[in-house]
């Protein structure tokens, strides 16, 4: 599914409230929940955006995160 970024804010909080809530409250389910961003910039971004997302992404544990050139 693709989500409209200038959306994304109440649609991820649509699916969390009406999919993965109630996945979550079935006795016995394992639920796993997976986000994907890409973005792309045919100049790259500048340094002090690749520090930011860099530093956003740590804070919100990303076990994944990076940039190709």
């Amino acid at each position: 599914m693709q989500v409209d970024p200038q959306r994304a804010r109440l649609k991820l909080s649509q699916i969390a409230d009406e999919v993965i809530l109630r996945l979550t409250s079935i006795t016995g389910a394992a639920v796993n929940v997976t986000v994907e961003i890409e973005s792309v910039r045919g100049d790259g971004l500048d340094e002090a955006a690749i520090r930011a997302i860099s530093e956003n992404s740590r804070t919100l544990n990303f076990k994944a995160h990076g940039f190709d050139e």
